[in-house]
């Protein structure tokens, strides 16, 4: 037996006529319009980067500071979003079609802008928490294994060309939340994933500390990132030529 009666099912019919019919002028309309072709450019192509990396780069827990990172580590984190390493649904979907040739020159792109460097964030966290994180960012910790972050992202912290990004100008909560997504392999790298083994190794409060120290420091108007490395990586990075 029908799940309608007979009334019901006359109305049901009724009711699926109109929807088609109310559809056919906006149908045909749509078949009419052309289509629009948008321009094959570098442009185009990155005004959904500068949609939330903003042109001056206000830079956010959720939208970091893109601008003047070294090409390499930009086209390895597009790459990281796009083969599923990182997850951010909207960085998925605007890349997940984009050849490599397409993320090469949104990287080298980015790569060449230097806007003014943001201003230090405040810290309401005590004078031993931010001199721990100094002293991690600074000497790392050998006792847990931990190692200095200038010993990879540069004694200025500006970054090494051609893949390690600089720490200068991150919002507190950004690093934060990306230590958070390294602890969990929510965020991940071509292996080894040496980022992974040092969030591996941090706790909760060295996180806070190194976070909260590199909010209140401030990149000079000139920072580049350096050309090479002074001392060999102390861990090996999969995205890291060596």
């Amino acid at each position: 037996m029908s799940m309608f009666s007979s009334p019901a099912r006359g109305r049901a019919r009724r009711a699926a006529l109109l929807l088609v019919l109310a559809a056919l002028p906006v149908g045909a309309a749509l078949a009419a319009a052309p289509s629009a072709v948008l321009p094959d450019t570098l442009d185009q192509r990155i005004q959904a980067c500068i949609a939330c990396h903003a042109a001056k780069e206000r830079s956010d827990a959720f939208f970091p500071r893109i601008s003047g990172k070294p090409a390499g580590y930009l086209y390895n984190q597009l790459l990281n979003f796009r083969d599923g390493r990182r997850r951010y649904p909207l960085m998925t979907y605007m890349v997940e079609h984009m050849p490599d040739a397409y993320l090469h020159e949104i990287a080298e792109y980015f790569s060449q802008q230097h806007p003014p460097a943001p201003p230090a964030q405040p810290s309401a966290a005590s004078a031993a928490v931010l001199e721990r994180g100094r002293s991690l960012v600074t000497l790392g910790d050998p006792a847990k294994k931990i190692p200095a972050c200038i010993a990879c992202h540069g004694e200025k912290l500006t970054g090494v060309a051609p893949a390690v990004p600089g720490l200068l100008g991150l919002p507190r909560d950004y690093i934060n939340a990306q230590f958070g997504a390294w602890k969990s392999h929510a965020r991940r790298a071509q292996t080894p994933d040496c980022m992974g083994e040092v969030a591996g190794r941090l706790s909760d409060a060295d996180i806070g500390a190194v976070s909260g120290w590199l909010g209140t420091q401030v990149a000079p108007p000139d920072a580049r990132p350096a050309t090479s490395h002074t001392l060999p990586l102390p861990l090996k990075c999969g995205g890291v030529p060596q």
